[in-house]
């Protein structure tokens, strides 16, 4: 493909605004505070569009449809469980977070918020959950370049190393540049991308096929299983694909768009504006996914990589259905789904490796200006350690993120979720908590046992560890849960 395409000008002037953007946020980069957390200035709508973007990652326009290309609609369970666990977590812990965070230490780092919410001289939490973020996130990093690769790789016809490399450099060079404004400021550009994609591409294939009610009689021909939202399910199948909305809970890049917003008071309209946003792009996710299956069964002779490598449908549909200028529009907002997500994974670990390690033990005199360059020395670290974890071509973004989600669902969903809503869990539950579901999430993973998604088990019984050391243990000081009462009297105000 010549590098004069309509579809390679549209990509290069997609990626010169997003390191726009990063210069300007950069000019707004004052102190780490800044760099870490935007100095908790978003509103409701930045705050919204930019936990969404940051939570759909390539995923969202490659791993689900394809999945409901192979399999049909009966994979959208994983979209409804999503819809039910992020509103769950918009509801009870957006706005509660955004408060306790601020009365404990202005914590701007989960690892932060853990150490003074249970008042931790010990510093093992801070420590202990620092770590589970760099390795679950390196893991989730690398499912993002992968995206980002095959993106490269099946538009402009790079081999998977070249990919690798021009899917991720733009988002390491915003990201070390202007720090977590330019990650929230490009999400807000790039959630518009992604839902603009996602409701026009699969109303024009639609058309393209007669219908609906012709594309829907062509899947019927083909296995009207297709159609059936329990082909092939079992009780344990279902259950752990609605298994999914319980990670919400413990997604530290998207927790922390709760800890920036401006105030605990924009989170109900940043939840209508949040849910409503990501019910359409699930939709039309699902949508792109199904309807292709009448696509190609319809033109076959387009079918070979889709049948090669499901994740590429979104890919192959854009390009076969839309001009080429409309087509690296479109395609943009896969890199835009992989750039959002990428940029706040990264900008968390080195948050997490900064202030919880460099400034929590190797330099505790560190100043702002220091700090901020650290934590950008540390983006491209983390960088390059995922870019070697996804060099195997072999990856698959499902297989990757599904891993990594339930990591941070299990090992953090449960602390988050009772250290907002209940004074009585004490330092050694939140520990026993996170211990637990990392190793529940690591070792049932690697036996499989009943088929179920090591989430759930990893959720509950981190759940039931944290209930049972908090209550038979030694509880909170009197401090610590004086200082949660004022915390909740302030949001319920």
């Amino acid at each position: 493909m010549m590098v004069t395409t309509p579809l390679l000008v549209t990509f290069c002037i997609y990626i010169a605004a997003m390191l726009l953007i990063g210069f300007a946020a950069w000019r707004s980069t004052k102190n780490f505070d800044d760099f870490i957390l935007g100095g908790r200035s978003l509103g409701s709508l930045v705050t919204a569009l930019s936990a969404g973007a940051s939570d759909m990652s390539g995923w969202l326009l490659m791993g689900l449809p394809g999945a409901i290309f192979i399999a049909g609609i009966s994979e959208s369970w994983i979209a409804i469980g999503l819809i039910i666990g992020a509103w769950i977590n918009w509801k009870l812990i957006a706005g509660r977070l955004r408060v306790q965070t601020e009365y404990h230490g202005n914590a701007l780092t989960l690892p932060d918020y853990f150490t003074h919410r249970f008042d931790d001289q010990s510093k093992l939490l801070r420590v202990i959950s620092a770590l589970i973020i760099l390795v679950f996130f390196t893991i989730y990093c690398a499912s993002g370049i992968v995206a980002g690769a095959r993106l490269f790789e099946s538009t402009f016809g790079m081999d998977y190393t070249t990919a690798l490399w021009a899917g991720a450099a733009a988002t390491i060079i915003y990201t070390f540049i202007g720090g977590f404004l330019a990650v929230s400021w490009t999400d807000t550009v790039q959630a518009s991308l992604m839902i603009f994609a996602l409701i026009l591409t699969p109303i024009m294939v639609i058309i393209a096929v007669g219908g609906v009610e012709s594309s829907l009689a062509v899947i019927r021909n083909i296995d009207p299983q297709h159609l059936n939202i329990f082909n092939n399910l079992s009780f344990i199948t279902i259950i752990s694909l609605l298994g999914w909305g319980l990670g919400y809970f413990g997604q530290p890049h998207i927790l922390a768009r709760f800890m920036a917003a401006d105030s605990h008071h924009s989170m109900r309209n940043a939840r209508r504006i949040g849910m409503t946003w990501m019910i359409l792009c699930l939709m039309g996710a699902v949508a792109v996914g199904f309807f292709g299956i009448a696509y190609f069964a319809d033109n076959p002779s387009h079918a070979a990589q889709v049948n090669a490598n499901s994740e590429r449908i979104f890919i192959e549909l854009t390009q076969l259905l839309f001009n080429p200028w409309i087509a690296g529009v479109l395609l943009s907002a896969i890199l835009a789904a992989v750039m959002s997500t990428l940029s706040c994974q990264l900008l968390v670990c080195s948050s997490a490796l900064t202030e919880d390690f460099y400034n929590g033990f190797v330099r505790k005199s560190a100043g702002q200006r220091e700090k901020v360059w650290v934590g950008r020395l540390m983006v491209l670290m983390v960088a390059l350690i995922a870019l070697a974890l996804a060099s195997n071509p072999e990856n698959k973004v499902l297989g990757l993120v599904s891993y990594a989600w339930a990591g941070f669902g299990a090992s953090f969903g449960p602390v988050v979720l009772l250290s907002v809503c209940w004074s009585g869990i004490s330092r050694n539950g939140a520990l026993a908590g996170m211990v637990i579901g990392t190793l529940t999430v690591i070792i049932w993973g690697y036996f499989g046992w009943f088929g179920l998604y090591e989430m759930i088990p990893g959720f509950l019984l981190a759940t039931l560890a944290i209930i049972l050391v908090s209550v038979v243990g030694k509880g909170p000081s009197l401090q610590v849960r004086e200082r949660f009462q004022q915390a909740n009297q302030a949001y319920l105000e």
